[in-house]
């Protein structure tokens, strides 16, 4: 399958295009939250995104800065090439569960040791994740996890089609 147009980014954004292979993880300089059934369940300002080619950042989160009782292991795996074998969560707040809607790598590959006590949380699900003031948008598609913000551009991996980029 043909690469699709990247959409030019304006001033202040980032094509997702220009991401590389095999992701890049860095800090988020913002706030990023995570609120499910009217809690804030989740609260930091020591994020990293691991960054890849035609998907939006996904966002992880210190294990230790969600709320007690907010996550518990849930069935399923999958494996990532660059970043090995990753677990799921349930996700619990104000009453809500949201099953299998995190994951996180225990024993990552070498080079993305800092996701070990991390956590990745589907937007979808939840009433709102945010990265500074903004609540982001779910990634396109029901198994990559990336959050949209107003900073990046796409098109995005998720939608109908992009099967083989």
């Amino acid at each position: 399958m043909r690469r699709p147009q990247p959409i030019v980014p304006s001033p202040g954004q980032e094509s997702v295009w220009d991401y590389p292979r095999p992701p890049r993880v860095e800090p988020v300089p913002e706030r990023v939250t995570i609120r499910l059934g009217g809690v804030l369940i989740a609260d930091t300002r020591d994020a990293v995104r691991v960054l890849e080619t035609s998907h939006p950042p996904v966002y992880y989160l210190p294990i230790a800065d969600f709320i007690e009782g907010a996550l518990s292991d849930a069935p399923g795996s999958s494996f990532c090439e660059f970043k090995g074998a990753a677990r799921y969560l349930d996700v619990r707040g104000g009453g809500l569960t949201a099953s299998g809607a995190a994951w996180n790598y225990p024993h990552p590959s070498p080079g993305f040791e800092v996701l070990r006590d991390r956590v990745a949380v589907y937007a979808g699900p939840m009433d709102a994740c945010t990265v500074g003031d903004e609540v982001v948008v779910p990634q396109p598609g029901g198994f990559y996890g990336g959050w949209v913000t107003s900073s990046v551009v796409g098109p995005f991996k998720g939608v109908p089609g992009s099967m083989g980029w």
